[in-house]
C-alpha cells in the first residue's frame, strides 16, 4: 500500500508540475490543485496507519505505548489543506480578476498590464539589427 501511494503522490506531483508549466490561467490554477493533493498525499504517506492504537499514555505509565498510531502527519495535513484552500481562493480571485481586466487568461497575450494599455511594437530581431546604436 506504501508503494502505491508513493506512486500515486509521484504521478500527482508531476501532473501538477507539468500543468503549472501551461500558459492558461485556469491550467496553472489547476496544476495548483495537484500540487497540494501531492503534498497532502506525501505527508500522509509519512506515517504508517495502526488501527485502534491512539496517539495517549495510558494511566499509570510514563511512556506512551511501544505501537501507536503518529498524530503529527495528521495535523500536518489538516494544516496543509486549509493553507491550500486560501491559496486557491486567493488564485481563483486574482485570476478572475486579471481576466476581466484583459478579457485573456493566456500568459502570452498578457504583453501590457497598465490601464490604459498603449500597445507597444516589438521589434523584430531584423529591425533592431539596422538600427545604429
Amino acid at each position: 500500500m506504501t508503494w502505491l501511494l508513493a506512486i500515486a503522490a509521484g504521478v500527482l506531483f508531476a501532473a501538477g508540475i507539468y500543468m503549472i508549466l501551461r500558459r492558461s490561467l485556469v491550467k496553472i490554477l489547476v496544476g495548483l490543485a495537484l500540487l497540494s493533493y501531492a503534498v497532502n498525499l506525501l505527508l500522509f504517506n509519512s506515517a504508517p496507519l495502526i488501527p485502534a492504537r491512539p496517539p495517549l499514555i495510558p494511566l499509570g505509565s510514563s511512556a506512551p505505548p511501544e505501537v501507536y498510531a503518529d498524530p503529527v502527519p495528521q495535523a500536518l495535513i489538516l494544516t496543509a489543506i486549509v493553507i491550500s484552500f486560501g491559496v486557491t481562493a486567493f488564485a481563483v480571485v486574482l485570476m478572475r480578476q486579471v481576466y476581466g481586466t484583459l478579457g485573456t487568461d493566456d500568459l502570452n497575450e498578457m504583453r501590457c498590464t497598465d490601464i490604459p494599455c498603449k500597445e507597444v511594437e516589438i521589434a523584430s530581431e531584423e529591425e533592431q539589427m539596422e538600427e545604429p546604436l
